[in-house]
């Protein structure tokens, strides 16, 4: 999804656009690396662009509904994500500025680190187009769970047997002894 510069007016931009099932598909398994989750349906994305002393000012959010197994029994887990982000876009040739005049400042033609606290919050776009996939594409995989479970009160597998808890209770004793005390458990005590 590109969006020229010359699009956004003084009152700035809105924008409604779908965001395909394949696209989120292709951001769940981007370059290969599976994340575990796959979308349910599409999404709609709202987003608001402004021009600032520069560089744009952009706001956006939509609704992600995934499905991924459950961390404790395997079942399908199906969640709703909500995204909403803030970035600052700023055209590289005003960037490549910035640096310049912070280098002469400094005396430091090299940052002792590659990220700044400050930059957390920077796209650079290339002053006259912004490509808004790179972007919904890193929002979705920072909306992610760590852990997606089915229900708060999932019991999981068995430990012993790999019975889903949920749906069976099996008779395994799930005290787990450690081998190497086991001689130990044949002592008798007067």
């Amino acid at each position: 999804m590109l969006v020229n510069i010359e699009e956004i007016g003084d009152a700035g931009l809105e924008l409604d656009e779908p965001i395909k099932v394949e696209f989120l598909q292709d951001a769940l398994a981007h370059q290969g690396e599976e994340t575990g989750f796959r979308p349910l349906r599409g999404a709609r994305l709202k987003a608001s662009l402004q021009r600032l002393g520069g560089g744009v000012l952009l706001r956006g959010d939509f609704r992600v509904e995934v499905a991924a197994p459950c961390k404790r029994c395997l079942a399908e887990a199906t969640t709703s994500l909500p995204v909403s982000f803030t970035l600052n876009l700023i055209p590289r040739q005003l960037l490549r500025d910035e640096d310049a005049g912070e280098a002469e400042d400094d005396g430091e033609s090299e940052r002792s680190g590659s990220f700044r606290l400050e930059d957390a919050d920077r796209e650079v776009f290339d002053g006259k187009t912004i490509d808004l996939d790179p972007i919904l594409r890193e929002q979705v995989l920072l909306a992610l769970p760590m852990n997606l479970v089915c229900g708060e009160t999932c019991r999981g597998l068995c430990p012993v047997c790999g019975e889903n808890l949920n749906v069976k209770q099996c008779g395994c004793e799930r005290r787990v002894v450690d081998p190497r005390l086991m001689a130990l458990k044949n002592i008798k005590l007067n």
